[in-house]
């Protein structure tokens, strides 16, 4: 029998928060992956020995202490207002205290209809499931703040999208699903007092540190503002697009959430858009720090009654003050791990400069972003530039490179110590789109989660290069150039 020690604090602030909802049963659920090293950073692995657990993790069974709900949210979706959206195809169970004392939401994503589906079947299809398994946990092995995956489960079942294909749920993990989105959900209601409890609530249980200030909620923004900064820049840093920033898929506690037409790019592009429904390229890589910085302006609105006692005027005043130093923490985050992707470990004034000239050059000659720092990693071993200049087409990059060895001599660590922060700073892998999407086609048209398997497995280590694994690492052949990601519903 499962018997998981839930609490459900989120679904004590009342329906105007979140609706009870069950899970729509299934039958003929099967398991395909379970996440045991997560389990056991939640206290859970012998919890999900039971013959239960696959019932569990696609929503069959329901233990006694759980309050499932669907939560309540609004959200700009590419910049126009939906006054309710909410969980339409999630359900969350309730929340887990970790051995080390961090408190988790445990979600099903997947399991049916829930209050506002509006109108759609609140199923996933096999692949999202998959793709989101692999996308997040590589994030967590990047050390970048992400919602995880527990377990992904194939219902037995088929969901209607363009065409038939097999049901999957995906369970997984977040310090918090609250958004942005929520917040907006009470504003646009006109409802304070709620947008008030929820800055309270988010306080308390992830933020009870600014209880000290004058006024925790300017504390509030301020941290979300900071959290943002640097998830945008690590992002940023790894070539990923996240594809769907809307205001309702950001975090209020700084997390990589809601993996739908995401994606690691291949060839370098600032203007690279991989998302069949971004037509306008609104999320492209290199606006997702101003689209973060617009995001936050949103949530700054809703907290405006609760920044000053002393009117609008001095609200808006406050909260122009804390968003306009979004920039400067983006970049302050961004050029410490550029840095360290180069091997920089002191400051100097042109850093900024050299990392620039070099992501013109890897756009100009549309170079694989991952392999270029990879292989530029490598030329602190054995200053063999054959695999790193193979990259590129002009020789500027000859001259670049004369100019990163000269910023080289102004650094104080030996080239050992350089070697190690650049292969910390620079993964050998990445989940490539092609890769990715061969292991999606293997499970949904074939029923092969072999090739799931294999991919997860190499990327348990993304910073370690892999005996036999070379072609992991590889850049896609012409025709296998995955153009476009799209969303899970």
């Amino acid at each position: 029998m499962i018997n998981i020690p839930f609490d459900n604090t989120y679904s004590k602030l009342g329906n105007n928060f979140s609706l009870p909802t069950l899970p729509v049963c299934v039958d003929n659920p099967e398991c395909v992956q379970f996440n045991t090293c997560l389990a056991k950073e939640l206290g859970l692995a012998a919890v999900f020995e039971s013959e239960q657990a696959v019932d569990f993790f696609v929503g069959n069974f329901i233990p006694d202490n759980t309050t499932p709900v669907a939560m309540a949210y609004a959200g700009h979706q590419f910049g126009g207002f939906s006054p309710q959206l909410g969980d339409g195809r999630a359900v969350l169970l309730g929340e887990i205290v970790a051995p080390n004392g961090v408190r988790y939401d445990l979600q099903l994503k997947g399991s049916g209809v829930t209050p506002f589906s509006r109108g759609g079947d609140g199923r996933s299809a096999l692949g999202p499931v998959l793709r989101e398994y692999l996308l997040s946990e590589t994030m967590a092995k990047y050390g970048v703040a992400t919602t995880r995956a527990l377990a992904a489960v194939t219902t037995g079942e088929q969901v209607h999208r363009s065409r038939l294909l097999p049901g999957g749920v995906l369970t997984r993990i977040a310090t918090s699903f609250v958004r942005i989105g929520t917040f907006q959900y009470f504003q646009g209601r006109k409802d304070t007092q709620a947008i008030e409890t929820l800055a309270n609530y988010v306080i308390d249980r992830h933020y009870p540190e600014l209880r000290s200030l004058p006024n925790p909620f300017i504390g509030l923004l301020s941290t979300v503002i900071d959290s943002q900064a640097k998830l945008i820049a690590q992002w940023m840093s790894l070539g990923f697009i996240h594809g769907v920033m809307n205001t309702d898929n950001m975090s209020i506690v700084g997390e990589t959430i809601d993996y739908g037409p995401c994606a690691f790019m291949d060839s370098f592009s600032q203007t690279k858009v991989f998302s069949s429904i971004d037509r306008q390229g609104r999320y492209a890589y290199s606006s997702q720090p101003g689209i973060g910085l617009w995001n936050l302006t949103r949530l700054a609105e809703t907290l405006l009654p609760l920044l000053s006692i002393e009117g609008s005027e001095k609200a808006v005043e406050i909260a122009q003050h804390e968003l306009m130093l979004f920039q400067q923490l983006y970049e302050r985050y961004w050029l410490a791990l550029m840095r360290k992707k180069l091997g920089l470990s002191e400051e100097q004034a042109d850093d900024a400069m050299l990392i620039d000239d070099l992501l013109q050059l890897m756009e100009q000659d549309a170079v694989d972003f991952t392999l270029c720092f990879y292989y530029l990693s490598q030329l602190e071993k054995d200053e063999e530039v054959s695999d790193f200049r193979s990259l590129f087409v002009s020789d500027d990059i000859d001259l670049w490179l004369s100019r990163w060895h000269a910023r080289l001599e102004y650094e104080n660590s030996q080239s050992t110590e350089r070697q190690l922060l650049m292969s910390q700073a620079n993964p050998v892998y990445i989940p490539r789109n092609h890769r990715v999407e061969a292991a999606i086609r293997a499970a949904e048209d074939h029923h092969d989660f072999s090739v799931f398997y294999d991919l997860l497995d190499v990327l348990q280590k993304p910073y370690q290069w892999q005996e036999g694994k070379a072609h992991y690492m590889q850049a896609p052949k012409a025709d296998e150039v995955v153009q476009q990601t799209f969303c899970g519903t």
